[in-house]
């Protein structure tokens, strides 16, 4: 068996960093995709990569593949060192870092790093069955921007995404796609929504990978959300903050009475209970008391300041040490 060189198959010197094999990986599997390229030998080299990187990107197996040393060539005759087995292979699905499928990659990358599917009964043969597997898709993640309205009620809505496909000349390049989507009700920021199927598409027939949506509500002019809780500011004059005033106020349900009782104050918040975003534990929706004093822009209305200044004697600053 011949020694595999996974840097120089990246293109990469060994004190790489992660993001140096990320991306390296990534410029050169746009190149060799079976899907896309016109390179010869194309699925060969992209496998040869897929086992490049699936070693280097976790880092206990580049570790043990570290631990090999600069004493071997690519291309050399390959065998293990003594008690490689015992001391530095790994013996179960935790350690592998989550590798579960080792079908495909050649038997260099077997004898390094297959003990522990071996262990289950996976031998060569095994891996002669998982070479003849297909390749799923892999998942996609994006961003979508909903109106709180929309969060609210739920709907079906339709977005562009940039998304990578392969265009007219057999290259992958980044298109825009127009996906369907139905925003379920109650929806909240951060919330996923999984699309079966609508990833990447996977090779030698493997079915595609899911596309998950990432939801978030705009801002809105009027409402905003605390968790499940909807508030809005209450605008009052003075009169209605001392009175009491019955006001008809707005929530994402139409328009509902609110009794304002006398002496109300700035901050204080009137509480509609059930009104905030639906869900299986309703939120509630808050309306927070702002007194707002009018202009005095004439004699007359000056005049009437005055008159309430003398007839109702009131310091705000009473309790201040001074």
């Amino acid at each position: 068996m011949q020694y595999k060189d996974y840097y120089a198959t990246l293109g990469i010197d060994k004190k790489a960093s992660p993001d140096d094999i990320k991306h390296a990986y990534r410029r050169l599997a746009r190149k060799y995709h079976p899907d896309v390229s016109k390179e010869p030998q194309a699925e060969e080299k992209f496998k040869d990569l897929q086992e490049a990187y699936e070693v280097l990107k976790d880092e206990k197996k580049r570790a043990a593949y570290d631990q090999l040393g600069s004493n071997w060539q690519a291309g050399q005759d390959f065998r293990p060192p003594p008690n490689w087995d015992q001391n530095t292979r790994f013996h179960s699905a935790e350690d592998m870092g989550g590798f579960e499928d080792l079908g495909g990659f050649s038997d260099f990358f077997s004898t390094l790093f297959g003990q522990a599917r071996q262990g289950q009964g996976r031998g060569h043969a095994g891996f002669q069955q998982q070479r003849q597997r297909h390749q799923r898709g892999s998942d996609q993640q994006a961003k979508i921007v909903i109106s709180l309205e929309d969060a609210f009620r739920g709907a079906a809505k339709t977005f562009q995404l940039q998304v990578p496909a392969v265009d007219s000349s057999g290259e992958l390049k980044m298109q825009t796609r127009t996906i369907k989507v139905n925003i379920p009700k109650g929806a909240l920021t951060g919330q996923q929504l999984r699309l079966a199927k609508q990833g990447l598409p996977g090779m030698g027939g493997g079915e595609a990978g899911d596309l998950y949506l990432e939801l978030e509500i705009e801002a809105n002019a009027l409402f905003s959300l605390n968790g499940r809780d909807i508030y809005i500011m209450l605008p009052v004059t003075p009169w209605e903050a001392a009175l009491g005033a019955e006001i008809k106020i707005p929530t994402l349900a139409g328009k509902v009475g609110l009794k304002l009782a006398p002496g109300a104050h700035t901050g204080q918040k009137l509480r509609l209970k059930g009104r905030g975003m639906p869900g299986t534990s309703p939120g509630d929706q808050y309306a927070v008391v702002q007194i707002q004093t009018p202009v005095a822009n004439t004699a007359e209305q000056k005049q009437f300041y005055e008159k309430m200044a003398q007839e109702l004697p009131f310091d705000p600053r009473k309790d201040w040490a001074l």
